[in-house]
């Protein structure tokens, strides 16, 4: 009989001394504590774990971030960022209609390639599994991944080009989205066309910087933060494709929009002549303290910062005209250069980290599964707007949200799976309103029909209104879906 001999790199003996030796070094090894309870399949699941930590990076993040913690560095000299308004001016027009051809010219030109993040479950949403396998549309119920699907086939049609879609998952839940495109044949997409892989993972900290085991053969692993989509692009090898294939711009999105126009000609084209490196869509403000990314000018740069640690006094500033000074909301939009992201990215990590206090269930030195009430643990993340003051050339463009934003983050009320059906009820009546048709009203003023334009009939109001030629009429109470 063969025996895997312990000096082989393969062996788990040879693995165990490996990993006992990284961490004995950092201070770590209580995470071996419970090796001699552990069955063959359990020490193989924490070995490999371990072998995923990337201790070159996260060693002096130890020291920085959790054993100690970052000192906040306040902004000071804050200005109103300067954006591209969605309503074109007279003086506007002509570099927003060759911004529109150079982007359709982009696009067909097969330059750009979607980016979906889409590490979210749905359990908020009271569903089990990924977000993006959510029911959100009003009559056929399709689900996130097949609307943003549709609208790519629509592209392709148009444009007659292949378009990659990338799209990335976290370890929890990329099996389950890896079979639910593939059992839906990825709704008309070639697979080969369509790319998955999985976000980078960290370890969560105690607040004394030991390394917290989720149970005895798991660690308390967390998503290293958006910021992290763009280091999995490159340690997946979808930039390098990216690149090979000749694409030029990532258009990212999150996966709980269902309103997000991923292939905006006028975005694109505008990225492209204002020489962009990084662009992102903005929004007024529904109001001083709405819970969005605050996008201001520091120094002569863009940067967004939480609403979490924006200063009230500026919050509620206003400016001479009674408006708010400091309106502009991030809405997580982002075009991105594929070389601008080889450059912080892939040739030296320059996204700054952050230290988030959460409450995570641990195993304790008992070995007792325990869920603490305050947050105990430190976890290190990165965002991806935190790469906007890198860019050269950053360009805002402010957009409707009615036409483009509607999140979904809880099941109900605001941002809720019922606020998107009636975003996209009423942008679907402004559509057909904008081509003659006319949409019965209830008295508050809502639509009074049920509306579903699929992306293959109309992906815009201009699509509509080229292609009805003869106005059909609607009937109050009526569900119509138009394709």
């Amino acid at each position: 009989m063969n025996r895997e001999s312990s000096s082989s790199p393969d062996s788990v003996e040879f693995r165990y001394r490996k990993c006992a030796e990284q961490l004995a070094s950092r201070g770590q090894d209580h995470v071996l504590r419970w090796w001699d309870d552990l069955g063959a399949p359990q020490r193989e699941h924490l070995l490999s774990e371990i072998d995923s930590i990337p201790w070159s990076h996260l060693d002096p993040l130890v020291e920085t971030h959790v054993c100690n913690r970052p000192q906040d560095q306040v902004l000071t000299d804050l200005e109103p960022a300067v954006v591209f308004p969605h309503q074109r001016h007279a003086d506007d027009a002509a570099l927003y209609r060759d911004a529109v051809v150079l982007g359709d010219e982009l696009i067909r030109a097969g330059k750009v390639a979607a980016f979906t993040v889409a590490g979210g479950q749905g359990t908020r949403l009271g569903f089990e599994g990924p977000k993006g396998a959510v029911t959100i549309t009003p009559v056929r119920e399709k689900t996130l991944f097949q609307l943003f699907a549709e609208t790519i086939v629509a592209v392709r049609k148009r444009y007659g080009v292949a378009i990659r879609w990338y799209i990335m998952t976290n370890p929890g839940n990329h099996r389950q989205t890896v079979g639910f495109l593939e059992d839906r044949d990825f709704f008309g997409l070639p697979s080969q066309d369509v790319v998955l892989f999985s976000q980078g993972m960290l370890p969560s900290f105690d607040l004394e910087g030991k390394i917290l085991l989720e149970d005895k053969h798991r660690l308390a692993l967390a998503p290293d933060g958006h910021g992290g989509s763009l280091k999995s692009l490159v340690a997946s090898g979808a930039l390098q494709e990216m690149a090979s294939l000749g694409i030029e711009i990532i258009s990212y999105f999150q996966v709980d929009n269902p309103l997000v126009k991923p292939f905006d000609p006028l975005f694109i084209g505008l990225h492209a002549k204002t020489g962009s490196e990084m662009s992102a869509k903005v929004a007024s403000k529904v109001d001083d303290l709405e819970r969005v990314g605050n996008v201001c000018m520091h120094e002569g740069r863009v940067v967004v910062i939480e609403y979490s640690d924006f200063p009230d006094d500026l919050a509620h500033a206003k400016g001479s005209d009674g408006s708010r000074m400091f309106d502009v909301g991030n809405l997580a939009i982002h075009l991105l250069n594929v070389g601008f992201v080889d450059r912080i990215i892939a040739r030296k990590f320059e996204l700054p980290y952050r230290r988030a206090e959460k409450t995570v269930t641990w195993v304790d030195e008992n070995g007792f599964q325990r869920t603490p009430r305050a947050p105990n643990a430190i976890k290190l993340e990165t965002f991806v707007f935190d790469a906007l003051p890198l860019a050269k050339n950053p360009l805002l463009l402010e957009i409707d949200r009615a036409e483009e934003f509607s999140p979904v983050k809880n099941a109900k009320g605001v941002d809720s799976v019922e606020s998107a059906i009636r975003d996209q009820i009423r942008r679907a009546a402004h559509w057909l309103e904008g081509a003659r048709v006319s949409v019965p009203r209830k008295p508050d003023g809502e639509p009074d029909v049920i509306i579903e334009i699929a992306p293959s009939y109309a992906r815009n109001a201009d699509d509509v209104r080229r292609r009805v030629t003869r106005p059909p009429e609607l009937y109050s109470g009526e569900t119509i879906y138009i394709s």
